[in-house]
């Protein structure tokens, strides 16, 4: 689990730093990067005036980006703080943003990377946290944070850290990490370490990073919860102070932390749900939280009402009086939102809450009649497509997803929204290869104009249009068309840079067709 602008790629002179007015709010001055050079520049003035860089990069579409305009960049304290740094803004869609991309390790939008002025990364900033604890790790690292990865270093080598660098690893955001630090796999493990290493030093940081590793467990596969692990859990919930604190793993992590703590079904994991219930709608009830935070305290709820029930369940069992409480959120939220920014963080979350509280016509008609209030309409269109295909009509599900693709806007962004189309005809339109053909034909074309088409996101959407087809083209009319896309393919592959594995990325969208003997 983000913005684009393709209007300000057009206007963008990749010889000259630009101010990006339209993707982030006035009064930071951000500079958009799109190529090395962008970046190069940005890193000489940050050492001649000696301060840190913060990369930010993002999506015009993306929900949780526009959850940081609305609550985190427009802050008065985030304008003053951002003269203390070069404030660098990657947005996905302009030319050469996917390289950067894959320089960076940066996949999920969005990701915030800060740096120190000599360009070693101090941290990435949890984006998932409300905007003052934000603030707050940001101002840790400005005020001379080692680098993450040294302080790491440290802590499992067993040296003693200070209070805040455990903090920096407490708060680092371990879910846009893409195993800079720890392959995905020891990241429970490792947070494990870490929390029994803190203990004693700083109580919230300790607590913080047990809670991030029961999240991270799978279901029970990693941390073996015993009892002194459920009673620290449990007063957490039971105080205030502590569940405010750690508010976003809490209401982002609801399920997983019940079900690493209890992983079968029975009275001892429906009391901890009880008690997280109290906790969340404590949650949900502090105006001190944003509107997307306290819709997601009750998507928690949601989530563990239905944590014995099957994950594709359409019309879970849930109480009467919390399906109400999901539709009064959402009507209040629809009715109250006005900023950009804020309707498409909170808008889309709450239309996916409302089709996991089995509201699915509640879904559709808020999601219907915010497109035309939305800057990204064709991200709401592809919810409708997949609430359509969830409850098995097919054909306004592909007409809901050809739309959001013939809407959206960006080289990277069309082709995630194409390959999403593409994908969609293949499972329910198989038979129609005349559609999946021009489908994917269209999207080698246009990647075929876009120099970035071959590097981190947009190679992996390009990625899904080949392997469908590669799996599901080994005979009859399906191996004519593949073998005329990849005649299409090569002339395009022949035609890209070898360099940083380019043009094997292209050649091996498609396989070459096995011939039958």
């Amino acid at each position: 689990m983000t913005p684009r602008l393709t209007a300000l790629a057009l206007a963008l002179a990749l010889s000259s730093p630009t101010v990006l007015q339209a993707a982030a709010p006035a009064g930071v001055s951000w500079q958009a990067a799109a190529a090395d050079a962008d970046i190069e520049r940005a890193f000489a003035q940050a050492k001649a005036e000696k301060k840190p860089v913060l990369l930010y990069w993002g999506a015009k579409w993306c929900p949780p980006c526009n959850q940081l305009k609305a609550t985190l960049f427009n802050r008065q304290d985030f304008i003053e703080q951002s003269r203390a740094f070069v404030a660098v803004n990657i947005d996905g869609d302009l030319p050469g943003a996917q390289k950067l991309g894959s320089r960076f390790k940066v996949r999920g939008y969005p990701t915030m990377i800060l740096f120190s002025p000599e360009g070693s990364e101090i941290t990435r900033l949890p984006g998932e946290a409300d905007a003052p604890q934000v603030m707050k790790v940001l101002q840790l690292g400005l005020a001379g944070g080692r680098p993450v990865k040294a302080v790491l270093a440290d802590a499992k080598a067993g040296k003693k850290l200070a209070a805040n660098e455990w903090r920096l690893l407490g708060f680092y955001s371990w879910e846009t990490d893409e195993q800079q630090l720890v392959p995905a796999a020891e990241r429970p493990g490792l947070l494990t370490q870490l929390a029994v290493a803190s203990q004693g030093v700083d109580a919230e940081t300790t607590t913080r990073l047990w809670l991030k590793a029961l999240a991270a467990s799978n279901d029970g596969q990693g941390v073996k919860a015993d009892a002194a692990l459920r009673e620290r859990v449990r007063a957490v919930l039971a105080d205030a102070r502590q569940s405010r604190s750690q508010a976003d793993v809490l209401t982002n992590e609801a399920a997983d932390i019940v079900r690493a703590l209890h992983n079968e079904p029975g009275a001892e994991r429906q009391a901890l749900v009880a008690e997280f219930e109290t906790a969340l709608k404590r949650l949900e009830a502090d105006v001190t939280l944003s509107r997307a935070d306290r819709l997601g305290a009750l998507l928690a709820r949601v989530g563990l009402a239905r944590i014995d029930q099957p994950k594709t369940e359409l019309h879970p069992k849930i109480a009467p009086a919390l399906q109400q409480e999901v539709k009064t959120h959402a009507a209040r939220a629809d009715r109250e939102i006005s900023d950009g920014y804020e309707r498409q963080a909170v808008i889309t979350s709450a239309a996916y809450l409302l089709g996991q509280a089995g509201l699915w016509k509640d879904s559709d008609e808020l999601l219907k009649a915010s497109l035309a209030k939305s800057h990204s309409p064709y991200y709401l269109m592809s919810q409708l497509g997949g609430n359509a295909k969830k409850q098995g009509r097919n054909d306004e599900a592909l007409r809901w997803y050809e739309e959001a693709f013939n809407k959206s806007e960006g080289p990277a962004t069309r082709l995630q929204w194409g390959s999403s189309y593409f994908s969609a005809l293949v499972e329910l339109a198989p038979l129609d290869a005349a559609k999946i053909e021009k489908t994917a034909a269209q999207l080698f074309a246009e990647a075929a104009k876009d120099k970035g088409a071959f590097y981190e996101r947009s190679a992996r959407s390009l990625q899904r249009v080949g392997t469908p087809r590669a799996r599901g083209g080994a005979e009859g009319q399906h191996q004519a068309v593949l073998n005329r896309l990849k005649t299409q393919l090569n002339g395009i592959c022949a035609k890209v840079d070898s360099a940083d594995q380019q043009r094997a990325t292209c050649e091996g969208l498609i396989k070459a067709p096995v011939k039958k003997t």
